[in-house]
């Protein structure tokens, strides 16, 4: 399976508005295309910094609606007030304990590492680091995704709420940093959101 994130830098005060045109006008666009699997989004209130997120069946899927979603990814920046930065990845793992509730929270970390050393670093992701995320309290989720080429991720986990994802810091930051040290990874970016939009049918992977 595999997914394209837009990022958009925007206006704190019109990620509301995103939300509306992404669930009103992107979703219902999307539900009946070829390889279509869900959709979500993150959103940083504080800064403006947003992450819409389609999933895709296969490759050939993503890469076919890339041109044709290109008016709606435009008219979500505008709307945001910013430029789209994409990327296209493979969801390497997704893992669930339950579905995300409404208030959920997401803590996404952006790493890299030797390209040659990817497929070890996911089979030590999936043996030694998802089951102590899985161990801290509020977890719902957690998925990986990566971009084999040039050895880059991005880890997401899911808290029920704002005040777990808080209480989950330390020992998250723990134990994320000596995972990256054992698989000499670097940390890219730690960052915490908002998961305003959750539409996912993307099936368990770990």
């Amino acid at each position: 399976m595999y997914a394209r994130t837009a990022t958009v830098h925007g206006d704190p005060e019109a990620i509301d508005d995103g939300v509306a045109f992404l669930r009103d006008r992107v979703m219902p666009a999307v539900e009946g295309l070829p390889g279509y699997v869900g959709l979500s989004m993150l959103a940083d209130r504080d800064t403006g910094r947003c992450i819409a997120t389609t999933s895709w069946k296969d490759e050939a899927a993503m890469a076919g609606t890339g041109e044709q979603l290109r008016p709606l990814r435009t008219r979500f920046a505008e709307m945001l007030g910013g430029e789209v930065e994409l990327r296209t990845w493979e969801i390497a793992v997704l893992h669930r304990v339950h579905e995300a509730p409404d208030g959920a929270c997401t803590r996404v970390t952006w790493t890299r590492t030797d390209p040659s050393r990817v497929e070890q670093a996911l089979d030590a992701y999936r043996v030694s680091l998802l089951p102590r995320l899985e161990e801290l309290g509020g977890f719902c989720s957690a998925s990986l995704l990566v971009d084999r080429r040039v050895g880059r991720a991005a880890g997401s986990v899911t808290y029920a709420d704002r005040m777990t994802l808080e209480r989950s810091r330390t020992d998250a930051t723990a134990v994320r940093e000596e995972f990256a040290a054992t698989m000499d990874s670097q940390i890219l970016e730690v960052a915490e959101f908002d998961l305003v939009l959750a539409h996912l049918r993307v099936p368990e992977t770990g």
